[in-house]
């Protein structure tokens, strides 16, 4: 199973379970996670979610395998899949708490963001990896960041491609609290489980008006991002990147 789920004292404990690749967002992780969260929004004695992962990673990102792909029809419906994965956590009703140690990369930085409070180990390290590969920002990552801590800071990270770790991400305003990795599992079931016998209903009428109060739709975006990036993965700077990156090499990019 590579997305467990266990439901204790009203408390869903989401866990990212493919340790030996770093928890990659493979398509099957992404299958889980969206029948996960139907199921978390449809039941009433859930009240609030705590997201973590097995092993040393978070989420490295996408899965290499699945990328380098010239199929447009099949890169389309890719990155949609991933959307569905996304929406579900972001669109719950219930708070969500992510507990991050390690890497949160690409996707996995944008699963993480997904969350209303991310709690981090002072091992984190996150990115905005995409054009490693000779793809742009997906799974909704630039419309959380630009929420989260405007346009200009958020370009500067996509375009640096940077890693960063979790003081700076607290800086930014993106991590809530920053802790010793020994004490990041107790502290986030802690936060989720005042979470969870709070009023409940009233957060999840909160979260809603968040949502209606940006300046555009998740969803609306994410229609933009299927678009954008199903262009960019067409190109062959992206087949260069993902065989680059299978082969532990640089990547030789064209602009084209």
């Amino acid at each position: 199973m590579t997305v467990k789920l266990d439901i204790v004292g009203g408390i869903a404990r989401i866990v990212l379970a493919r340790p030996e690749r770093l928890n990659a967002f493979s398509d099957e992780m992404k299958d889980r996670l969206i029948e996960i969260t139907r199921q978390l929004q449809l039941d009433a004695s859930v009240r609030a979610v705590l997201l973590c992962a097995e092993g040393r990673a978070f989420c490295a990102g996408g899965d290499i395998d699945t990328m380098g792909a010239s199929d447009v029809v099949a890169a389309r419906a890719r990155i949609q899949h991933a959307h569905r994965a996304i929406l579900g956590l972001a669109n719950l009703d219930k708070p969500v708490v992510a507990a991050v140690r390690g890497p949160a990369l690409g996707v996995g930085f944008s699963l993480a963001l997904s969350s209303d409070l991310l709690i981090a180990s002072t091992t984190a390290r996150f990115g905005v990896v995409f054009k490693k590969v000779g793809l742009a920002p997906d799974g909704g990552l630039a419309y959380f960041l630009s929420q989260s801590i405007g346009a200009r800071r958020a370009k500067e990270l996509m375009l640096s491609a940077r890693l960063f770790g979790a003081e700076e991400a607290q800086a930014l305003g993106l991590v809530a609290e920053v802790l010793d990795d020994e004490a990041l599992d107790a502290r986030a079931l802690a936060v989720t489980e005042e979470l969870a016998s709070s009023a409940t209903f009233a957060l999840a009428m909160g979260k809603r008006m968040f949502r209606a109060a940006g300046p555009g739709s998740l969803e609306d975006f994410l229609e933009f991002e299927t678009h954008a990036q199903n262009q960019a993965a067409q190109t062959l700077d992206h087949r260069e990147g993902a065989a680059a990156f299978r082969e532990k090499r640089a990547p030789i990019f064209r602009g084209h």
